[in-house]
């Protein structure tokens, strides 16, 4: 009788579905790296475009590998990794080649306490990640590290809009070490922040939200850095809203404290 063939596996079916979101994570993390090479051939307008494909990528990974169920206790670290190089490392070495190499020792300061604190912040992440999910996963503590990535460039987005020209002249030199300085600071705090998670659209304004997206990315595209620095602005102004938001469910649901998480949180 002849005998059932075999199909030939090099994987599992598990472990190949964990391939592609490990993938996606890391052509992020090479995308982030070679913004810094931009940077340091001073293609600064090209690093920033760099930066927000690795923030693409970095979106990404995530949904896919909940999708296709590939998700991992190696992928979620190794997304923490990448995100360190590529919103933690690159812009701040971005900036320094920009603006704060000029500010000698402060300059390299600035960065480095920058880059901490994205680690810092990831660290947190993965901790409170563990969580069982509930109403507050629709809000981050402190903003996301892939955001701080881009608003710490807002300066450079800034110098090649030309919105400045509309305004008056801007002294960069205090501007970019005061961003460095109060993005490290929203990374590290516990100030709630939309996280976008959970966004449930009502089928009659998918069209319009579709339309939207058109806009947007038709906008980007032609007026990249114009749509950046808006965006990154809007981003910033969502923060109190998002703190008035989160401080008015938790008063609907009477929590009075978070110190039951049980976690051990250092920040």
């Amino acid at each position: 009788m002849e005998q059932p063939k075999k199909n030939f596996k090099i994987v599992s079916d598990k472990k190949a579905r964990m391939i592609l979101p490990n993938a996606i994570t890391l052509i992020g993390v090479c995308i982030g790296l070679t913004s810094i090479k931009f940077a340091i051939d001073g293609k600064f307008a090209i690093a920033i475009i760099a930066i927000l494909f690795a923030g693409l990528m970095d979106s990404l990974d995530g949904r896919i590998a909940r999708l296709i169920k590939g998700t991992s206790k190696m992928g979620k670290e190794l997304d923490s990794l990448g995100d360190v190089i590529s919103f933690g490392v690159a812009p701040a070495l971005i900036m320094y080649f920009w603006n704060l190499q000029y500010l000698d020792k402060f300059g390299w300061f600035v960065c480095l306490t920058y880059v901490v604190c994205v680690a810092l912040r990831l660290a947190r992440f993965n901790v409170n990640s563990d969580e069982e999910p509930s109403w507050k996963d629709n809000f981050f503590e402190g903003i996301p590290s892939p955001a701080g990535g881009v608003i710490v460039l807002l300066p450079l987005v800034f110098s090649f809009s030309g919105l400045g020209d509309f305004f008056f002249k801007i002294n960069y030199d205090l501007l970019v070490p005061i961003f460095f300085i109060v993005v490290s600071i929203l990374l590290i705090s516990t100030i709630p922040t939309y996280s976008f998670k959970k966004i449930v659209i009502p089928r009659t304004m998918t069209k319009f939200l579709l339309f939207g997206m058109v806009l947007f990315f038709g906008a980007l595209l032609v007026y990249t850095f114009k749509v950046i620095a808006i965006s990154s602005f809007l981003y910033l102004c969502l923060i109190p809203i998002s703190y008035f938001h989160y401080s008015k469910i938790k008063k609907e649901k009477n929590i009075t404290s978070d110190k039951d998480d049980g976690l051990e949180d250092i920040l």
